[in-house]
């Protein structure tokens, strides 16, 4: 099968969350089952470019359709870690990726409105005629709009296109420029309710919203997401919509790559181990403590590894921190806040906790780091108000970290309570749940795994084991996907 994904992000070349972990995990998993994968980015000026081999020119003269004329554009092409990527690089006074940032512009619905017709435009004159055409988050929800709408009528009717919604909250709201810079133009017919039209402001378009209704297929990144998008809150508005879109509409769990994050084979840690060798990880335990000035006490480490917002639960981070110091447990906290009031608020804490031998707060993000804590650390909060997927929960496990989670999104699919779970057996759970968003909710589960790992070590050992033996690479989810991809592609 020959599929193209079109991404605004693919790890390492360009991330900034996990929309670009899983545009290069899956495109790795499903070239290692002999299938044909190229990817479809812009080309950031602020983009690792030392992370691409080969980078060179590949269709110099790509004129694209915009606003009655053409935007002047050239494709560059080059291998991220053995995926064959191209890059669009427009030469326009918008200057559309020569920002500096990859998000964050007040004009951000029209920059990815531009590499939607950019991409789909290569496609187009290059003759490159892919089965399955894979979409990600609004950045690209233009794309199924486009094709069946534009190009179908231009050769490209038998493509099908899979959507993957890896975050509802971001949804790409803009004006009828959309249209009248992309060729749509039609304002009566696009405004309806039933195509493009936001579903509670009549005077926006909603690209998201686009790419459910166009595609052949929607998903977000765990089943559980998918439940509480079209029944709960966190579909932020789309939930009468993936209603009526219900039947192309579910849930596929994000995978994580083994070859990079797994203590048998991690480069970034002093000592690899296996289940069968778990007594190892005490070493980095050690290291971790020496590398942070933590004392070395016989007490369990607890982590914090990801953003400082809301969406994460910042409020029940800075708790467990003060929780765990009260109950005889260190604290390590690795994460940048994304407002300037949670940046202030934390840096205060960091300066007040600065002499305390039992927490180090790193507040920034150190890739490098973030391996070592998942190796040193016993136990890892995820207290997220909500959380489609979750990545920190399922590599903490790999390396026998004991995730305590909030029981919302991709973090119920894949962390079953050691005390409470009753749909797994005793040897299948992993971590510790809590429901609620209060402080209790928090210091239950908290006080069942310190109170496990002090009074009964070999029965926390077991448990963090038995976390290690999950799967949670992309074999599974390679396995939905591509069955996602022959349902479509026969219809």
């Amino acid at each position: 099968m020959y599929i193209v994904q079109i991404a605004s992000e693919c790890a390492p070349v360009i991330k900034a969350g996990g929309l670009g972990d899983v545009v290069y995990g899956l495109s790795r998993e499903l070239e290692t089952r002999g299938h044909c994968v190229e990817l479809i980015l812009p080309m950031y000026d602020c983009m690792r470019y030392d992370q691409i081999w080969g980078l060179h020119d590949a269709y110099r003269d790509l004129w694209v359709p915009w606003y009655g004329g053409a935007v002047h554009c050239s494709v560059f092409c080059g291998w991220v870690h053995g995926r064959l990527c191209f890059f669009i690089q427009p030469h326009s006074g918008d200057n559309f990726f020569n920002r500096g940032c990859y998000y964050g512009c007040t004009d951000d619905y029209m920059r990815f409105t531009f590499f939607s017709k950019a991409a789909l435009e290569f496609l187009q004159v290059s003759n490159k005629r892919p089965d399955i055409i894979h979409c990600h988050d609004w950045q690209t929800g233009l794309v199924p709009v486009l094709l069946y709408e534009i190009n179908a009528w231009h050769g490209m009717a038998n493509q099908r296109v899979c959507y993957t919604i890896h975050n509802f909250k971001h949804q790409g709201i803009g004006g009828a420029d959309i249209l009248w810079s992309t060729g749509l133009y039609r304002e009566d017919y696009y405004f309806q309710y039933d195509r493009l039209r936001d579903n509670f402001n009549p005077f926006a378009l909603n690209l998201m919203k686009g790419g459910i209704v166009y595609s052949n297929f929607v998903n977000t990144v765990s089943p559980h997401h998918a439940w509480e998008a079209r029944f709960g809150e966190f579909g932020y508005g789309l939930g009468h919509t993936l209603e009526i879109h219900h039947h192309k509409f579910g849930g596929i769990l994000n995978g994580i790559d083994y070859e990079f994050w797994s203590p048998e084979c991690d480069r970034f840690i002093p000592h690899q181990y296996t289940p069968e060798t778990f007594e190892i990880k005490a070493q980095n335990k050690k290291a971790l403590r020496d590398r942070l000035l933590l004392q070395d006490v016989d007490k369990p480490i607890i982590c914090y590894i990801g953003r400082l917002d809301e969406q994460k639960g910042v409020h029940l981070v800075h708790h467990a921190i003060y929780y765990a110091l009260h109950n005889g447990a260190q604290f390590v906290l690795l994460g940048s806040a994304t407002e300037p009031g949670i940046n202030d608020w934390f840096w205060h804490e960091k300066r007040f906790l600065n002499n305390n031998p039992d927490v180090h707060l790193e507040l920034g993000f150190n890739e490098e780091l973030s391996h070592l804590i998942y190796a040193g650390a016993d136990m890892i909060v995820v207290p997220s108000n909500y959380e489609p997927c979750g990545l920190t929960q399922t590599i903490s496990m790999k390396y026998g970290t004991v995730p305590i989670v909030r029981g919302v999104g991709g973090l119920v699919n894949t962390v079953f309570d050691r005390d409470y779970d009753q749909l797994h057996l005793p040897e299948e759970r992993n971590g510790y749940v809590f429901y609620q968003t209060d402080r209790h909710a928090l210091e239950s589960a908290m006080e069942r795994a310190i109170g496990l790992w002090k009074h009964y070590p070999e029965e926390f050992q077991k448990l963090a084991i038995q976390g290690m033996n999950c799967d949670y690479s992309w074999k599974d989810p390679g396995d939905k996907y591509l069955g996602v991809y022959e349902m479509i592609r026969h219809k």
